[in-house]
């Protein structure tokens, strides 16, 4: 009960520690998560953000991307407003678009991007590759640098797997080796006295 009650007192000052500065931050309850209000607050760029985050309000800013993986942890998002934000449709909103696509179709329909002026007003989900110039080229050549990175990764662990198990067997016979070699010494000795 003590412990309960701590954790109760407590809770408010770990959620205020955890929410950015310029956004209010709201317990929906242990379970439920965290309520982020970012709204209006002239953001530039999206600051961290709660892991518990359960809502979030970013419209009404001037967010013009969103950085790589910067939306990945929030596993517990359910709720997300965006709109009436400059967003700037170039090779730096395509992980938005991308994550928006998994995330809520609706949410990424309600977006438009406000530069550059070719595309002004054009929804995010209605951009195209070619539309994003660089963008198509610049994607497959991570994927690749993933791609071999991990493929050396398995190939250590493979090689490492296969040491341990030649090392295994190796030590197997030796203490096969030594125990028949002790016991064979032994039995000499005994025949011989």
């Amino acid at each position: 009960a003590v412990l309960g009650c701590a954790l109760w007192v407590l809770l408010p000052g770990l959620l205020a520690e955890q929410c950015p500065s310029p956004c209010s931050c709201t317990s929906l309850g242990e379970a439920r998560g965290t309520r982020v209000d970012c709204g209006s607050r002239g953001l530039r760029s999206l600051p961290a953000l709660p892991r518990l985050t359960r809502s979030l309000h970013l419209h009404n800013n001037s967010l013009a991307s969103v950085p790589a993986g910067a939306l990945d942890s929030l596993g517990h998002l359910q709720e997300l407003e965006l709109g009436d934000n400059p967003w700037h449709c170039d090779c730096h909103v395509l992980y938005l678009k991308l994550w928006l696509e998994d995330f809520s179709a609706p949410a990424l329909a309600r977006l438009r991007c406000a530069s550059p002026a070719h595309l002004r007003m054009k929804p995010l989900g209605q951009l195209s590759g070619n539309e994003l110039g660089g963008c198509t080229t610049l994607l497959p050549t991570g994927c690749l640098q993933f791609f071999w990175r991990d493929l050396i990764l398995i190939a250590g662990v493979i090689i490492t797997l296969v040491l341990v198990a030649l090392a295994l067997k190796f030590s197997k016979k030796l203490v096969c080796q030594l125990t028949l070699g002790g016991w064979r010494l032994r039995r000499s000795i005994s025949k011989s006295h």
